[in-house]
């Protein structure tokens, strides 16, 4: 073993079923429903209760985000030029309780998750979207279906989309298209038991205190080409505090933290300073941009010369040195992040080169913005994110030096999206105008990583992503374009395209190419950082006993 070991391959690997796993996070899932979270570590912890049409390669880098069959027999098939896609599934697929798979599972899974907004959706809607014609739901309307998905037999899935889509392959990693038996749905409570298709399945389930994962009987490794099964049973504890979560995993009581943002500020000193524990972290960038939003509703934020003052007042490299260092991350300029296919270099708000700020810069847009003194406003960041929340204190101090006030309000993880930060009646009600983030492509692709944050159309009223609430037809249209573009090169130019104009737009703010300094438990096997997901992939990993 050794630093940064996990980055380029499994570190202890064994295909032995070991012990116990533990992870440990400092908050509750968002949801343990398939079909109503929108956190990646949840996304990626799904993947071992739920498979879906396809998935990404296990490996690291660049082969890691390669996408692969996964209940799909192979990658999807379209004879017009990607308006219609067709997949076939494995045969002898199996519920937790022994019941047939069938496209018709499938198939109601995508319709709740992406039209039941009623009772659901805190996910993203990217099929709805997609796919062609209007429908109310089926908690709304239980004997209709989605109008764009056929299923002519219980092997086969036919999806017809309103315009051609080059990357639906990825659009079926979504964990939205994981199976869901329609007898066994039980709308929002649906998260508390989830019906396991992969090779785990819920034991036992203490909100904000802890889960318990053990096997599920019917799962085949003959018929999952990805998965592998090393760990006896898998534990989160949940519920934790920041340093708390250090403290078990460097007393060895827990092997990974299940956020994957890695070690706390004060833990990072005396973890580096110890030759034996130095082996045992890994440092990768982690694919996201850390961010906060401009809410374009909420006033004075819907001045563009207001949200350009605050662009160049913000202070990002006391935001940097607040989330942890430059170990925890780069100064970011752009929304795209490094990792993504289409990034491109470039800064519409310089803050210097020492990344302070440019105040003289930020006092000219309050002027044309009609506010010279100043304004006040309020930031929305999560305490149980304490690296965020620290980072939102630095941002107050450094708009602070211009006049804006905007004092940090306070907010745990598991309902940030669904009724606070995602909720743009809770941000205009309570006068937030800056809220918090973090950004990562929902699939590896500029449209994964654009659409639900700047599309216009995308705007929830609760689960809501657009929090800047952008809504520009240049921008939407492009976005349309780039889904439909199949030449990989006049793709990413579309996607720089759309990273240029959500600038000049001001409603994000990039402060953060994070890097995640991760710990990974010496009883841990398996372990290596997922190209897919930027941290450890939970679909590998096991413990020794």
């Amino acid at each position: 073993m050794s630093y940064n070991a996990a980055l380029t391959g499994p570190v202890n690997a064994s295909d032995v079923e070991g012990g116990v796993l533990r992870y440990v996070r400092t908050d509750d899932f968002d949801s343990l429903d398939f079909g109503n979270t929108y956190y990646g570590y949840s996304w990626n912890f799904l993947r071992l209760l739920g498979r879906t049409m396809t998935t990404f390669a296990p490996a690291t880098g660049e082969r890691g985000r390669e996408v692969v069959p996964d209940l799909a027999e192979g990658l999807g098939q379209s004879a017009d030029g990607g308006r219609t896609w067709t997949y076939r599934l494995r045969h002898g697929l199996r519920f937790e309780d022994g019941s047939p798979v069938t496209a018709h599972d499938v198939r109601y899974a995508i319709e709740r998750s992406n039209y039941g907004l009623d009772v659901l959706g805190a996910g993203p809607m990217y099929l709805r979207h997609l796919l062609e014609g209007e429908w109310d739901g089926p908690y709304a309307d239980p004997d209709g279906h989605a109008p764009g998905i056929e299923v002519p037999d219980d092997h086969t899935i036919v999806f017809r989309l309103r315009r051609p889509f080059a990357a639906f392959d990825k659009v079926m990693t979504l964990p939205s298209c994981t199976p869901v038996p329609r007898d066994a749905d039980t709308g929002a409570a649906y998260g508390r038991s989830p019906v396991a298709t992969g090779p785990y399945r819920v034991e036992s389930y203490e909100p904000g205190t802890r889960l318990r994962l053990c096997p599920n009987p019917h799962w085949d490794r003959a018929t999952d080409p990805v998965r592998r099964r090393t760990a006896a049973a898998v534990e989160v504890l949940l519920g934790r505090g920041p340093l708390e979560v250090d403290e078990l995993l460097l007393d060895g009581e827990a092997e990974i933290d299940l956020a994957g943002f890695g070690l706390q500020p004060e833990s990072v000193s005396r973890v580096l300073d110890d030759p034996q524990r130095r082996d045992l972290l890994d440092n990768p960038l982690q694919g996201f941009t850390w961010i906060y939003c401009l809410v374009s509703s909420v006033a004075p934020m819907g001045n563009v010369h207001a949200r350009r003052a605050v662009q160049y007042a913000t202070d990002k490299a006391a935001m940097q040195d607040a989330y942890g260092g430059r170990l925890c991350g780069d100064i970011a300029t752009t929304v795209l992040p490094p990792t993504i296919e289409g990034y491109a270099d470039h800064d519409r708000y310089p803050v210097g080169v020492d990344g302070s700020g440019d105040l003289e810069a930020a006092r000219r847009e309050l002027a044309l913005a009609g506010m010279p003194e100043g304004f006040s406003t309020k930031i929305a960041a999560r305490t149980d994110r304490r690296k965020e929340y620290l980072a939102a204190e630095a941002l107050s101090r450094g708009l602070a030096r211009v006049g804006i006030d905007a004092p940090v309000q306070g907010f745990t993880s598991g309902g940030y999206f669904e009724h606070q930060a995602g909720s743009p009646e809770f941000l205009r009600e309570n006068g937030i105008g800056i809220v918090m983030f973090g950004w990562g492509a929902d699939f590896p692709d500029g449209y994964g990583f654009f659409q639900q944050i700047v599309d216009g159309r995308a705007i929830k009223r609760k689960g809501n992503q657009n929090m800047g609430e952008l809504d520009d037809p240049v921008v939407n249209e492009l976005l349309d374009v780039g889904a439909e573009c199949e030449d990989p090169r006049e793709r990413e130019r579309i996607w720089r395209d759309v990273d240029r104009l959500v600038m000049d737009h001001a409603v994000i703010v990039p402060y953060l190419y994070p890097r995640s300094l991760l710990y990974r438990g010496p009883r841990a096997t398996n372990v290596y950082v997922a190209g897919s997901f930027g941290m450890y992939d939970y679909m590998s990993c096991g413990a020794t006993v």
